[in-house]
């Protein structure tokens, strides 16, 4: 068996999210299978073809699921778990293949505030009964777990997210859910855990509050990263707009290494659909009421396939 690595879900191959599939000797595993297309952006709901988008890797992420012998969920935000109560843009538990509930189920600490948050943790926990395990800080066979860290700074309202280190064998994968470059010790534990190949969140440049110094603090934590390591793989929020791109082309001469997103690293073209939903608007019309026929299942996505977007 080869040793592999699979992004299946980011903003840079059409949707929200950071799930990927790993493939050691003895192990598969697949972290954060969830889905999101951003609800509301510039007051538009998702265009077909980022639906389109966000059915296929639905589909490829209950495909890995089938083959899958472990789980990981780094927390509870609705673009990385799958729903008990889903909308028609998401991941459903109950369109789950039947063998999920038996395998094994690391997750972060349900140790948010009583609210929406907490409750989808206990869905989890409850769905996977007996396999469910708060893994912080815990190393089972190549799977290491961090303790829990900050999404994006610390004392952050989005709370924090459980990081995964992967022995490959011949490389260690790390897997940095939502740490958006913005803190320090986060980024020391990942270089102190060795990393070959990193997928992290990048900073969410298309938030207009994210102060100068924190965008100083992301770069500088970048470099860091591409220094101590043999690939960059950078996604997830910084890909919500064009500075993205703009940001990794900059990193790579920097430090004179490719910085990739994901689609870069599957070898995708890459298809920022959240960032560019206005213009498709206006290059491929939506007919009225499409989306509340799609809700009802007597709209589809046939003619709006992600592939055909150039």
């Amino acid at each position: 068996m080869n040793e592999s690595i699979e992004i299946i879900g980011t903003e840079s191959l059409g949707v929200r999210g950071l799930s990927c599939f790993i493939t050691t000797k003895n192990r598969k595993i697949l972290i954060d299978p969830g889905v999101a297309l951003g609800y509301i952006r510039h007051a538009l709901l998702p265009h077909p073809i980022q639906v389109a988008a966000g059915e296929r890797v639905r589909r490829r992420i209950i495909e890995n699921l089938v083959e899958a012998t472990d789980v990981v969920f780094s927390h509870f935000h609705g673009d990385h778990i799958p729903f008990k109560e889903a909308n028609c843009y998401q991941l459903a538990l109950q369109d789950l293949p039947e063998n999920v509930q038996k395998l094994r189920c690391w997750s972060k600490s349900i140790d948010s505030p009583p609210g929406k948050i907490e409750r989808r943790g206990q869905d989890l926990q409850f769905f996977f009964g007996k396999n469910f395990h708060v893994a912080e800080s815990l190393t089972d066979g190549p799977l290491t777990f961090s303790q829990a860290v900050p999404h994006g700074v610390e004392k952050s309202k989005q709370g924090r997210v459980m990081m995964t280190r992967i022995d490959l064998g011949h490389s260690v994968f790390v897997h940095g859910s939502d740490i958006q470059l913005l803190d320090p010790d986060t980024i020391d534990c990942i270089i102190g855990w060795q990393a070959d190949v990193i997928l992290a969140a990048g900073p969410p440049l298309y938030l207009e509050k994210l102060s100068g110094e924190l965008r100083q603090i992301a770069w500088r934590n970048a470099l860091h990263l591409a220094k101590n390591s043999k690939m960059l793989i950078l996604d997830h929020h910084l890909m919500r707009d064009q500075q993205g791109p703009q940001w990794l082309e900059a990193l790579s001469a920097k430090t004179g290494k490719h910085i990739y997103c994901a689609a870069d690293f599957m070898g995708k073209k890459p298809q920022l659909l959240e960032a560019d939903r206005t213009q498709l608007y206006e290059t491929f019309p939506v007919r009225p009421h499409w989306h509340e026929e799609y809700e009802r299942g007597r709209a589809y996505t046939n003619s709006y396939l992600a592939e055909d977007v150039e």
